[in-house]
């Protein structure tokens, strides 16, 4: 998949060095359930990747300048259920990546990938409640707030909330 600046190639084993410097930094992780301070921790990411693929309930891709092929981050989508024809949207990036509008420029080819090729009805987005920088991000590539899980999810010890948002295909299809 190829936007005018960036390319998308599915991640595989060898993009492990890439990983490991998003996953590994707090800065990237700080909203995130996951973090891996070394490869051999990163393996662990690595192999949620594989599994996605095989058991068939979500893909990622490694996310690319085209000019310099520097890797930018991955996005993807997982808890993908057929039955639902709904999946869950992730993306990160690496910080020097950071407000460049990649996300504005590689969320259209995500969403054509689960509406068209994953034939997906609902794309979701979970957001811990206090990471305003991803729920601006969405809301600009219209993805619509539907609530707040008051205290869902426990990270560090602390009590979190997490608030959901979705785009539907009949919602993409309009713009």
């Amino acid at each position: 998949m190829k936007t005018e600046n960036y390319f998308l190639k599915e991640i595989e084993s060898s993009d492990i060095k890439n990983i490991h410097k998003g996953l590994s930094n707090p800065d990237i992780t700080k909203y995130y359930a996951v973090h891996f301070p070394t490869i051999e921790d990163t393996k662990e990411q690595m192999d949620w990747y594989r599994d996605l693929k095989k058991n068939g309930t979500g893909i990622w891709w490694g996310i690319y300048d085209k000019n310099d092929n520097q890797f930018c981050g991955a996005g993807g989508f997982n808890n993908l259920e057929k039955n639902h024809k709904k999946a869950e949207i992730g993306l990160w990036l690496l910080k020097e990546y950071w407000g460049k509008g990649i996300l504005k420029e590689i969320m259209p080819k995500l969403f054509k990938e689960g509406f068209n090729k994953l034939d997906l009805n609902r794309i979701e987005g979970f957001v811990a409640s206090d990471n305003l920088k991803c729920k601006n991000g969405l809301e600009k590539i219209n993805f619509t707030y539907e609530g707040t899980m008051r205290e869902c999810e426990i990270k560090n010890g602390e009590k979190i909330d997490v608030d959901f948002y979705s785009i539907l295909k009949r919602e993409w299809m309009q713009k």
